[in-house]
This record gives C-alpha cells, sequence and structure tokens, in this order.
C-alpha cells in the first residue's frame, strides 16, 4: 500500500470545502433532498442514504482533516 501524503494547507482547503458543501445543504433541504433521492436512486447500498446521512459524512471528513468538529460534535463538546 502507498502513503499518499496531504499537505496541511491542502487539508484545510479540502477541510473548509466539505465545511461550505455541509452548510450549503442546511439551505434549501427539501429540494435538496429531492435532488438527492434521484442522484443516488434506492438500490444497492443507496438505500436510506439521504442527506443527514451525507452531512454527517461530510462533517466527519472534514473534522478528519483538521475542522474543530463542532459539525460533527455540535457545539456544546467540552
Amino acid at each position: 500500500m502507498t502513503d499518499i501524503r496531504l499537505d496541511a494547507a491542502d487539508a484545510n482547503e479540502l477541510a473548509e470545502l466539505l465545511t461550505f458543501l455541509t452548510d450549503w445543504l442546511d439551505q434549501d433541504r427539501d429540494r435538496l433532498t429531492a435532488s438527492l433521492h434521484s442522484f443516488v436512486g434506492t438500490s444497492g447500498y443507496t438505500i436510506g442514504y439521504d442527506v443527514d446521512m451525507l452531512r454527517s459524512d461530510l462533517a466527519r471528513f472534514a473534522f478528519l482533516l483538521g475542522d474543530d468538529g463542532e459539525r460533527l460534535f455540535g457545539a456544546d463538546r467540552p
């Protein structure tokens, strides 16, 4: 297996992009829910995948790249 290294500045940029997308999903939830459902369909592994799950995935990836974790764990975490 090959090690893949990501420069800290690049990781930060990617985390910011993921955070942007997470915030965007909150802006027009009904329309984006319908769009996501149309895109992923209901077959195979995509059954039940919704905007909340996508938001959670994006927040987790952003956290792993160095985001503060507020979107993943909430603002009230210790």
